[in-house]
């Protein structure tokens, strides 16, 4: 594959929203806020704080400090990034500022600023799904073209993932900066000098550490594949329905999510049993390990493995 998908048709979400809602309206009372999501901010960042701090205490080595980040800190980080997202779309309290204070709060342990970059151009991937000039969820061009379909080209894609994920905003038509961007970077890289001063570099390999296994080459990154990758068909958007949604908050549940973004991650499961019918008859995944590795040695599986809306599927949409 050489191309993305190209459909003519608008993204599967707004028609089955107002289906959905026409037949189970309750679904309407499912749209709030959870506020008790601010307390697992709180919580993950003294988390990842108490880990530096125990690898500081037991004088560990750097490769010490990268083996917990594989193995416990990539979670709490990839749990940061789902707050993030919670943040992003004002659902964990009412007023707008507040969630912005508390995504960066989030962001913080992950060293690298990625909350206010994320809110600007993660709210255009809802409403330009597929759309190749808003949608920054979807690989550039050059970018599918170089890491090709080889296991060793996709798995360096996962590695380097979030520096593949820089270089993509400059193609997209919207604006990207945003004023607190500013406080975004203080914060965490303020965060991130006191770790280093505090407790030493074993600290900033494993937070780094995290980071990056979070969102790529570790079983984790199953989940951006998950998401919208077309493993079957023509099939737009997947949800996982396996244990780690404790860890991730529900993130998996990607279909549900997308049709109701106004749902907070607890009631997503309740979107799902009130309307079975919609969600069980879409293919879904039930382990993210068993995709990660599906996607390093496929060979039918790329970056191109994803829908690109044409003009015709840009005019369906309004």
């Amino acid at each position: 594959m050489n191309n993305f998908l190209q459909s003519e048709h608008d993204q599967p979400h707004p028609s089955r929203t107002r289906e959905i809602l026409r037949k189970h309206p309750e679904i309407g009372k499912l749209m709030t806020r959870n506020p008790y999501t601010a307390l697992i901010i709180v919580f993950v960042l003294l988390f990842q704080t108490a880990m530096v701090f125990a690898l500081h205490f037991y004088d560990a080595a750097w490769w010490v400090g990268l083996i917990a980040a594989w193995c416990i800190g990539a979670f709490a980080s990839h749990t940061s990034f789902v707050l993030i997202h919670e943040a992003t779309h004002n659902l964990i309290l009412k007023n707008r500022t507040a969630n912005k204070i508390l995504g960066i709060m989030a962001d913080m342990p992950n060293v690298l600023p990625s909350s206010v970059g994320f809110r600007s151009y993660h709210i255009k991937h809802h409403a330009h799904q597929g759309d190749h000039d808003l949608d920054a969820d979807m690989a550039s061009h050059w970018e599918a073209r170089l890491v090709g379909n080889s296991a060793i080209g996709k798995s360096l894609w996962l590695l380097f993932f979030p520096m593949f994920q820089l270089m993509r905003p400059p193609r997209l038509k919207m604006a990207f900066w945003d004023n607190w961007m500013p406080i975004n970077v203080v914060a965490c890289l303020g965060y991130g000098f006191l770790v280093g001063y505090l407790f030493g570099t074993v600290g900033l390999v494993y937070l780094l550490g995290s980071f990056t296994f979070s969102v790529g080459l570790h079983p984790l990154g199953g989940r951006w594949v998950q998401e919208h990758y077309l493993v079957e068909g023509e099939q737009e958007t997947y949800s996982y329905y396996g244990p780690l949604n404790f860890l991730a908050l529900n993130v998996g549940y990607h279909n549900e999510h997308h049709d109701f973004p106004a749902i907070p991650w607890s009631n997503l499961p309740k979107v799902r049993a009130i309307a079975p019918e919609y969600y069980d008859t879409l293919v879904y995944h039930t382990s993210w390990t068993r995709l990660w590795l599906r996607f390093i040695f496929d060979k039918k599986l790329s970056l191109y493995s994803r829908a690109e809306r044409t003009v015709a599927g840009k005019l369906a949409a309004n």
